[in-house]
């Protein structure tokens, strides 16, 4: 069988059982075991066998179900709500305060998370009403919901780049240090953003003394500060010790956990049903992405005994195109597909056929799939099929669809301006990796 007619007809396959609404692991388990049998034939089953066990066994995604299971328990814990009370003592009498405490907050929650989906459903659950009963914009509001929400799978810990670390065969550790500089990038964007448009338009937010009747008070700014120096101690726990090379990934993992108990403790919120709860949710959430990615990875073999993604590389080196030029298609059909498919989904397929091209035209890879990671964020906020626009509007149900998608694009061109930032100067991304102790 020729590679052309190997990968469209495996590709044609499998996006025809995604979008009939099979589940992503069935899907790719269909499409290898009716590869294998085109392919290798009976034979092949125990290299499939082998390659299931060779994922399932990598020590690397053992640090998925332990962000995640962190991420539980902290927001299972009252630290959430601890989070919130300090940083609203702690944003000054500024006119739109609000929309500062909400991108703010989900910087915050992306050090503690990661999970875009979730925090734009907790702030549509617990901010947003506060914002429209103090007479705030409702674009506004949704938007910085949305592009706050957007910070968390970039700012470490990120299951996301763990798995695309894992299937690039990269540095893991390298690759969530790097996504610490976009992040505060792009929440300092956002707030001048909005800050901007307020001071522009003062009828976006309601007047400071308005709103000054409402706010909580009680307490000084060093104490709402002590409050939050236990959260901060557990990104410390994560991200400072694979900096410093004392941890790796897994590892800095497990001690993020162990973390986020003795906070659950501190905050009083440590029980039984609450690890219980924790560990069934994360164990649910992080069985079906060890299901894909174990499925998956013997796709991308497939891919590669057929020499599908070899000859698709030799085709487009044989198109000179400029660095430049490659870059913005290699981006801009991840955003496209992002917006309608599965991001796990699609990374699987795309990755193993990236990689030959990244080595091709010499792009650091550290760099490249941080950027590959923001537009996996990207095409999640993008109307009309972004999966966190949905979860808003699952916490938000009175707000019309139109009026989220409305609210969404300012913030998109915003995460677009600030990658074209990135691509001109590449040390946003690569500094702090450059710096790191050990991979």
């Amino acid at each position: 069988m020729s590679w052309w007619l190997a990968l469209s007809g495996g590709l044609g396959l499998l996006f025809a059982l995604l979008l009939l609404g099979i589940p992503i692991f069935v899907a790719f388990l269909i499409l290898n075991v009716a590869a294998i049998l085109l392919i290798l034939g009976p034979s092949g089953f125990g290299m499939f066998a082998n390659s299931i066990y060779t994922t399932g066994t990598n020590s690397t995604l053992a640090a998925v179900p332990l962000f995640i299971l962190m991420g539980e328990i902290l927001f299972r814990s009252g630290a959430m709500e601890v989070l919130f009370d300090s940083m609203d003592r702690l944003v000054g009498r500024i006119r739109g305060r609000q929309y500062v405490l909400c991108i703010l907050l989900s910087a915050i929650l992306g050090a503690l998370s990661g999970a875009a989906m979730a925090v734009a459903g907790l702030l549509g659950r617990s901010l947003f009403p506060t914002m429209r009963r103090r007479g705030y914009d409702l674009h506004m509001s949704t938007g910085t919901i949305l592009g706050g929400a957007s910070l968390d799978p970039i700012i470490p810990p990120s299951v996301l780049a763990i798995i695309i670390a894992t299937l690039a065969q990269i540095s893991t550790g390298k690759l969530l240090v790097a996504g610490i500089v976009p992040g505060l990038l792009l929440t300092v964007m956002f707030l001048v953003y909005v800050l901007i448009r307020v001071r522009i338009n003062p009828g976006l937010a309601p007047d400071i003394d308005a709103e000054a009747v409402e706010r909580r008070t009680g307490g000084s700014a060093f104490i709402a500060l002590a409050r939050m120096l236990p959260s901060a101690l557990i990104f410390f726990l994560v991200m400072g010790l694979v900096m410093l090379g004392v941890a790796t990934p897994t590892e800095a993992a497990a001690t993020g956990v162990f973390g986020a108990l003795v906070l659950a403790s501190f905050y009083g919120g440590l029980s039984r049903k609450l690890i219980a709860d924790s560990l069934i949710s994360a164990a649910t959430v992080a069985g079906l992405l060890l299901l894909v990615m174990s499925c998956a990875v013997m796709f991308s073999q497939l891919l590669t005994l057929t020499g599908a993604a070899h000859q698709l590389g030799e085709i487009i080196a044989g198109l000179k195109l400029p660095a430049v030029a490659m870059l913005f298609a290699m981006m801009a059909l991840p955003f496209v597909l992002f917006m309608i498919l599965d991001q796990v989904a699609l990374m699987l397929v795309l990755i193993p056929i990236y990689q030959p091209l990244i080595k091709l035209y010499g792009f650091d890879e550290i760099w490249f799939w941080t950027l590959f990671l923001i537009v996996a964020t990207l095409g999640g906020l993008t109307p009309p099929f972004g999966y966190t626009l949905f979860a808003l509007k699952s916490a938000a149900q009175d707000v019309r669809m139109s009026d989220i998608y409305r609210s969404a694009w300012p913030f998109v061109g915003i995460i677009f301006l600030g990658m074209v930032i990135m691509v001109i100067f590449p040390g946003i991304i690569t500094l702090l990796p450059g710096l790191m102790v050990r991979t």
